[in-house]
This record gives structure tokens, sequence and C-alpha cells, in this order.
């Protein structure tokens, strides 16, 4: 292969005269088909937790409190193994939702997930998180998920908290540290 020389070119500079641009509505509104025949979609709501990493510090060391774990490390590590197995189990709106409302590292994990063909019940949540920890038992699984899901719980808005609990079988409500209550029969 031979390397070949282009001459330089000079371009004219060129001015163009000043555009002024329509500002945009303040309220966000789908009003229908762009000219070029594209659907027009509203833009997402802004994140609301998100920055240089420390809210994901501020996570970590939240549930490094909670589940009363010697280090962040070790705290980062079962937040992450419970969040990936949470991930696959939000779907459609509330994990977007979710996703949004987390520090954009644990919204990673949460999103990266492929969401599950049949949900697992708590107990089986549980049983699935234990063997993805070395040396977990039940017992020592439950904890974990508790200590993350407990901090999730208080880190989302009740609204999001109910519509992911809704979605999720019977069960999980004492994971994210809440009451599971059932109607009367």
């Amino acid at each position: 292969m031979t390397a070949t020389t282009v001459p330089s070119v000079t371009v004219p500079r060129v001015t163009l005269p000043s555009v002024t641009m329509p500002t945009a509505p303040s309220a966000t509104t789908s009003a229908g088909p762009l000219p070029h025949g594209g659907p027009v979609f509203d833009p997402p709501a802004p994140r609301t937790a998100r920055g240089d990493g420390r809210e994901w510090r501020d996570l970590t060391e939240r549930v490094r409190e909670a589940g009363q774990y010697p280090t962040r490390a070790e705290a980062e590590r079962v937040t992450r193994i419970v969040l990936s197995a949470l991930g696959g189990h939000v779907t459609g709106d509330e994990r977007v939702d979710l996703a949004r409302a987390l520090p954009e590292e644990a919204a990673r994990v949460i999103a990266s997930q492929i969401p599950v063909t049949h949900p697992l019940t708590a107990a089986e949540f549980v049983e699935a998180v234990a063997a993805r920890i070395e040396g977990s038992t039940p017992a020592t699984a439950r904890w974990d998920v508790s200590s993350v899901l407990s901090v999730l719980a208080d880190t989302i808005d009740t609204d999001l908290l109910t519509r992911i609990l809704a979605q999720l079988p019977a069960g999980y409500a004492l994971l994210f540290g809440r009451a599971e209550l059932s109607p009367a029969p």
C-alpha cells in the first residue's frame, strides 16, 4: 500500500445571517407526527440522582449501615447482586422509573438485566440471591436482600414502590421492609 499526499485546500470563511430559533413550550406535549412523518416523543423525565458517583457511594454506605457490613466494598458487592436479581423482575414503566430514581451505577445494574419469563416468589428470590453469594445461606441471603431492598424502598417514592410491589408476587413487601397487607377474606 502506498501513501498519497493530498494538497492542502483553503476553504473561504462564510458568514451566515443570524438565525433566531423558536423556544420550546414550557409544557411537554406530544402534538402528533413531525413533518417528515416520524412520531413525536416526550423527552424523558430528568433523572433525580446523578452525578460523579457520590450517589452510588451514598447508597452503598446506607446499605453498609443497614446490613452492618464491615466494609463499603462488601455492601457494594451485595448491592450489585441484589439489584441485578431484582432487575429481571421489575419490568415496564416501573423498571424505567426505578432506574431514573437511582444513582447511575445502580440504574445500569437494574437496566442491564433480561426480564424473567416466570417471576420468582419472594422465597425463591432469596434462594436465587443465596446461590449468587459464595457461602451464603437462605438466612444470610434474606438479610442481604432485606438490607438492600429496605434502603431502596427509602430511596424511591412511595408511589413507585407501590407499583413495583403490585408487579411482584406476594411476599416481596417484607423484603422491602414494608408490611404485606392482604384483603380480608
